[in-house]
């Protein structure tokens, strides 16, 4: 499989927990209450598998192999995908600081959760669009076979330090249940 492949099929279930995150946020925005459960699992999620995991990927391994090739992380499409990957870590901490203070104690702060989550889903579908229509179709013209051979192989090892045993298949799992609102 291409690395872009991996990326793309990684985008899937990223995108499958957003529907959870969603449906979550509207919830919340319904009752005002908050499942700290779940919405510590959904950090979880964003914190582990998109940032730790998938982000890593692109910011310690794809980009600079495309800089390697020409393309510019001054301009362009990887400029924009690392600063709108800023912008993912930013809304990620704000839903963190959200549910601690409601888990404090602080009523309102369920509403910062919910618009929080709502637009952390908004900039991430965005997001996925632009790597999925753009980036990915210049990563897969300018990358060479020794390229796509060598990213494949550093996807697996960086996942396997990063990640740890297991833990990539029980975000997947995590990431159907989520769906299927369990």
């Amino acid at each position: 499989m291409k690395p872009t492949e991996t990326l793309k099929h990684e985008h899937q279930i990223v995108l499958a927990v957003l529907t959870g995150a969603e449906r979550e946020a509207q919830n919340i925005q319904a009752t005002g209450e908050v499942d700290a459960e779940k919405m510590g699992q959904i950090l979880h999620f964003f914190r582990v598998f998109v940032d730790k995991c998938h982000h890593s990927k692109e910011e310690r391994l794809l980009f600079p192999r495309l800089q390697q090739r020409g393309m510019s992380a001054q301009v362009g499409p990887i400029s924009i995908m690392l600063r709108e990957h800023v912008e993912g870590r930013e809304e990620v901490a704000a839903i963190s600081d959200a549910l601690e203070r409601h888990q404090s104690g602080d009523a309102s702060a369920a509403a910062d959760i919910a618009y929080h989550l709502l637009a952390y889903a908004e900039l991430l579908h965005d997001h996925v669009a632009k790597e999925d229509n753009v980036l990915f179709q210049f990563a897969d013209d300018m990358l060479t076979d020794d390229d796509q051979k060598e990213l494949a192989e550093a996807f697996d090892d960086l996942e396997a330090r990063e990640m740890g045993e297991g833990v990539h298949e029980a975000l997947h799992e995590f990431a159907h249940a989520i769906v299927k609102n369990e």
